[in-house]
């Protein structure tokens, strides 16, 4: 039997990526028939089903971040693929590799009313890498060598410099059922076991000179920062320790950097930089240069503190081809891979002897930090920043961090300090949205680790069809649900002094029974009153399979008076000891 050309192209195309692609996420759909059926009879695809596209995405989105790898998506036409356009956008900006693949009625049936038609051409515009219609399924020789070739293609283009999305539009016509059963549904095309396109690249590097040069300048310098910013680049860390031993540097160390946690070195992490630069005391430290590994750092305070740096030389370290720098001061973006770039610059920094007071003055105020952070989280108030002190001392080994944005992205930086526990912290920090953050999270749970998730109540609220993979899949999440009845971050902005309208425009309390939510998809729920309560509901649901979600009830306005009695705190103990220094 003469396969036919809907399961040979489809057949063809799926195969190809499957060298590269090992997880799909697959919404429900007519047009899209040819791809599901296909994609749930490759042998080495595993498919995930999720019924909302807009949680489909973000799951899909959470699998490729822990993963390092690209994940195809498969949805039907229409408003369907419209719903993908946050994740997407997300994934851009985070650089994040997910293979889009929306199905399409043919051109016959586009813009003439017919149903479930809409313009899918560009849909997503500049936040995908590259867009590409692809031709109606035939099978001869020359449509199987392009459909190999363009799978090969756009898989590749995911993953290759700066990582992110790739969309590819599949025109379809009726009949939509292919013959997936076929024993050549896969093989046509292709000659042997083995692509019928193999991508080779290499990192990126620069010159001996240039590597010579940086060293040379840096060995005359005394006071310097390295900043480690949120980013996937774990193989650089012992080298990024030894360069900032070397020069005696000080690392300043993002929550969402590999470098804070772990069995590696730390003497020279910084992770209290965020409440330190709060102080005028350490503002006005002035560095001569500054090398940054990975994205921006979520703290503001740095970001003031950057700014004020206009005489300090900058270097960027980008594996990609973006521009991290929001700044706009000038300097050095270096396209370079960062374990290649700090393992060869090793090789012309000389060891120093002496530990500059630079570095030390940076290691003491730390302490300093550390104690007052020690001292302030013992009371026994239901204080948000508390969870994640908690949280330091309860997480267990070998377990995924998810924190949403606004106040939980800030009190992980603030309150989580560095540890030598293997553990990997995300969060959706490419666009900062709020949206989908439950998906994503059990996206990240569904490679296979214990995930713990924290999460504002509206955060919460927006992605509530995300539990619904917790429940199909079977997977292992702990939800710690922070509810402050509405949106807490807002309360430490200038608008909150406007009570007139602050509770309508931007405190939006919901009201909402959250055990109810966590029921309809037999999760455990958990209300705790007290920290006691709090460690015996984590420890409970560490030790448990599936979902599991425990709710702390907080007061916006008392936990604004806390945050800053807190960083008063610090910025007291700052004074004085400078005062004992001089």
């Amino acid at each position: 039997m003469t396969l036919d050309s809907l399961t040979a192209y489809v057949g063809a195309f799926i195969d190809e990526i499957s060298y590269t692609v090992k997880d799909v996420v697959i919404s429900p759909g007519s047009r899209s028939t040819p791809l599901a059926m296909m994609f749930a009879q490759h042998p080495d695809i595993r498919v995930w089903l999720n019924v909302d596209e807009r949680s489909a995405a973000f799951f899909a989105l959470g699998i490729a971040k822990s993963k390092h790898q690209p994940v195809a998506l498969v949805c039907t036409s229409g408003t369907a693929a419209a719903n993908y356009y946050p994740a997407i956008i997300e994934a851009y900006e985070s650089r994040v590799p997910l293979l889009v693949l929306t199905a399409d009625r043919p051109h016959e049936l586009r813009d003439v009313s017919a149903p479930q038609a809409i313009d899918q051409l560009h849909l997503y515009g500049k936040y995908v890498k590259w867009f590409h219609e692809m031709a109606i399924p035939e099978n001869n020789d020359s449509l199987l060598r392009y459909v190999r070739s363009t799978a090969a293609r756009s898989s590749a283009t995911t993953v290759t410099g700066k990582q992110g999305p790739v969309h590819l539009n599949f025109p379809f016509r009726e009949p939509l059922v292919p013959s997936y059963e076929h024993e050549e549904a896969f093989s046509v095309g292709k000659g042997n076991n083995t692509p019928y396109v193999e991508l080779t690249t290499g990192l990126r590097e620069l010159e001996d000179v240039e590597y010579k040069q940086l060293g040379n300048q840096l060995s005359q310098l005394k006071k310097g920062l390295i900043v480690c910013g949120p980013g996937d680049y774990e193989k650089a860390n012992q080298s990024i320790i030894d360069l900032a031993e070397d020069l005696q540097f000080p690392i300043l160390a993002d929550p969402l950097s590999p470098i804070r946690y772990g069995s590696h070195s730390k003497g020279n992490v910084i992770e209290h930089y965020d409440a330190l630069l709060k102080s005028e005391l350490i503002q006005g430290w002035k560095p001569e240069v500054i090398i940054r590994f990975g994205a921006m750092p979520v703290s503001k305070p740095y970001l003031l503190y950057l700014k004020k740096q206009k005489e300090c030389m900058h270097f960027i370290i980008d594996e990609g081809d973006g521009w991290r720098e929001p700044t706009h001061l000038g300097g050095n973006i270096v396209y370079a891979d960062p374990n290649r770039f700090a393992r060869q610059l090793l090789e012309y920094i000389p060891n120093r002897d002496d530990a500059p007071n630079w570095l030390n003055d940076w290691k003491s105020t730390n302490e300093i930090v550390k104690c007052v952070k020690e001292q302030f989280t013992t009371f026994e108030d239901k204080f948000e920043g508390k969870i994640f002190s908690e949280l330091e001392k309860l997480i267990p080994e070998q377990t995924n961090l998810f924190v949403g944005n606004s106040m939980p992205i800030r009190d992980l930086d603030t309150f989580f300090g560095k540890t030598g526990k293997h553990i990997q912290a995300f969060a959706n920090r490419g666009a900062n949205g709020i949206d989908g953050v439950i998906s994503t999270a059990l996206g990240v749970a569904a490679t296979g680790k214990r995930t713990v998730l924290v999460i504002g109540d509206l955060s919460f609220y927006h992605d509530m069809n995300g539990l619904l993979a917790a429940k199909l899949h079977e997977l292992d999440i702990t939800i710690i649900l922070v509810n402050n009845s509405g949106g807490g971050i807002f309360s430490f902005l200038p608008q909150s002094k406007h009570t007139d309208h602050f509770e309508d425009l931007f405190g939006t309390p919901i009201g909402l029974s959250f055990d109810k939510a966590a029921l309809m998809y037999d999760g455990e729920y958990t209300l705790v009153e007290s920290w006691n309560a709090f460690e015996r509901a984590c420890e409970r649901s560490f030790a448990e399979k599936g979902l599991h979600v425990i709710e702390m009830q907080t007061n916006r306005e008392s936990n604004v008076e806390m945050h800053r009695k807190y960083w008063e705190g610090v910025h007291h103990s700052l004074l004085e000891w400078w005062e004992n220094r001089l």
